[in-house]
């Protein structure tokens, strides 16, 4: 049987994603003791992240080549959009924060630049690169959650639980999945220098997912303070 094409990039990101697992503000959600100042940091910022994400699901149905392909970015939207930033505003709503205000909220510049990158090398290529762009962020996220569900009282944590509940969910397993269903179809037959441009946009996209929860750790924004951030 011919190796899948998610194969080979799990060979590529798997040191990268087992360095999340490392990483503080990931183990603090998983463990417990996260400061919920830095959780709410990431929450404004990865629902603005998500709102741009969205996009990347629109502009992959647009381009989308099959009424399959064009099905799965419309029902990857519908999740994205429900059930994903529902959690965001759920968590929003423990903070005082209403959705207005988290839709308001000023993009850092991890997320500027993480969002940016993504919109460009989608809207440079075929749909194939939207699927690339937007692999890794489902995939990880799934692959933590399942994670972290296995420590001790993770599920159970009456503030984090919720969150650990919902990315190792059956559901959000079925989303990440049909990200890897969508790249590996896409993939066959594809010529390797096409292969090795697919493979550069999921490595770059998860280092950028290192660099987010790196910005959530340290609550930052912009390197100068600026008033308008104020």
């Amino acid at each position: 049987m011919q190796p899948l094409f998610t194969d080979r990039l799990w060979k590529k990101v798997e040191p990268i994603w087992k360095s999340y697992l490392e990483h503080p503000f990931v183990k603090g959600l998983g463990e417990g003791w996260l400061d919920k100042e830095k959780f709410k940091h990431w929450m404004k910022q990865d629902y603005v992240y998500l709102i741009e994400y969205s996009r990347l699901f629109a502009l992959g149905s647009a381009k989308a080549n099959d009424l399959t392909t064009m099905t799965t970015f419309a029902n990857l939207l519908h999740g994205t959009l429900h059930m994903e930033m529902d959690l965001h505003r759920n968590y929003a709503s423990k903070f005082g924060i209403t959705a207005q205000e988290l839709e308001e909220t000023e993009a850092a510049a991890t997320t500027t630049a993480y969002t940016s990158y993504m919109l460009n090398v989608s809207q440079r290529g075929g749909v194939e690169n939207t699927i690339a762009a937007v692999l890794a962020c489902a995939w990880s996220y799934n692959y933590i959650g399942k994670a972290l569900a296995t420590w001790p009282n993770a599920l159970e944590h009456e503030f984090y639980g919720n969150w650990v509940q919902m990315y190792s969910s059956d559901e959000f397993t079925a989303l990440a999945n049909d990200c890897i269903d969508l790249i590996n179809a896409i993939a066959k037959d594809k010529p390797e220098h096409e292969l090795a441009l697919l493979e550069d946009i999921v490595v770059k996209t998860s280092y950028f997912e290192y660099m987010f929860w790196d910005m959530a750790e340290h609550q930052a924004m912009w390197p100068i303070p600026s008033t308008a951030l104020v």
